[in-house]
């Protein structure tokens, strides 16, 4: 991937301040399933850790970043500020008005105004403060464990996909899916549908962003569109579920088939327009 000479102040490094530390309870395939089934979530995240899904780390000291972790913040910091102008283009243009997100790096665990992350969860957004959270150690295990190849790439996919969230916000698409889940009209099956219609959507948002930031600052080099398509599959609920329980379950998805992944993001990448992502009409008929 190419980089650009921009760069945005809407990151919050939290790391090395000494409010993380300490180690995930549970570790090894069962953490990883929480972190990928979590993984692009889109939603409150309290409710993960609320049911018991870690205990709360030790205080550590204070330390200086390394020189790899400046360079991850320069990188994140060229990401936001690329997906600040591609969206404050794309919005102007139809006749809105776009709002920034701010995006945090932090390590282990953190305080979201969604409740408390840790690194188990995954990157996620966060509507209530408008947030986006990452712990860069996730892809490692996203490679590792999942077998995708991670490249600088497959972490602006990643962030391009919790921005589509982000965008969601912006657009009301998030408040009218919370309150269709807080009715009480609707099956967990239905609701399931939804959610596979909310995640493949801010994956078409993903490929909008790459599409229209590529024609503009030409940061696509060979094969990343490929590594983006990798993650996307890695993390697609067949997979999980292959691995997890060694079946699949269509009616449990919540994020979408390897397949759908992939489809939605290239839709995304192929049209450049916000207006071809009703992930909703197409999924929900």
């Amino acid at each position: 991937m190419r980089w650009t000479d921009d760069r945005s102040d809407n990151v919050d490094d939290r790391r090395g301040t000494g409010g993380g530390g300490g180690m995930i309870v549970g570790g090894g395939l069962g953490t990883l399933i929480i972190a990928a089934i979590v993984f692009f979530l889109g939603g409150d995240p309290s409710s993960l850790l609320s049911s018991g899904g870690g205990n709360a780390p030790a205080q550590t000291e204070q330390r200086t970043l390394t020189p790899e972790e400046l360079h991850i913040r320069d990188f994140i910091k060229m990401l936001t500020a690329e997906n600040e102008q591609t969206w404050t283009s794309i919005f102007t243009a139809n006749g809105m008005q776009y709002t920034p997100a701010t995006v945090v790096l932090f390590e282990n665990n953190t305080t979201s105004g969604c409740g408390p992350a840790e690194s188990a969860m995954g990157p996620f957004y966060c509507p209530a403060d408008q947030k986006v959270y990452m712990d860069m150690s996730f892809f490692n295990e996203l490679q590792q464990k999942f077998g995708a190849k991670v490249t600088e790439f497959t972490v602006a996919y990643v962030l391009a996909h919790e921005m589509g969230h982000h965008i969601q916000t912006l657009l009301g698409t998030t408040q009218k899916v919370d309150a269709l889940r807080r009715s009480g009209r609707y099956s967990e099956a239905d609701l399931n549908r939804v959610s596979v219609a909310t995640e493949l959507q801010a994956d078409f948002y993903a490929g909008v962003w790459a599409k229209n930031t590529d024609d503009k600052e030409h940061i696509l080099q060979p094969g990343d569109l490929q590594s983006a398509i990798d993650a996307a599959q890695a993390v697609g609920d067949d997979n999980i579920q292959k691995k997890s329980q060694g079946y699949v379950n269509q009616e449990s998805f919540t994020h979408g088939s390897s397949a759908q992944r992939k489809e939605w993001f290239m839709k995304g990448y192929t049209t450049g327009d916000i207006k071809q992502g009703d992930t909703f009409n197409q999924l929900l008929k």
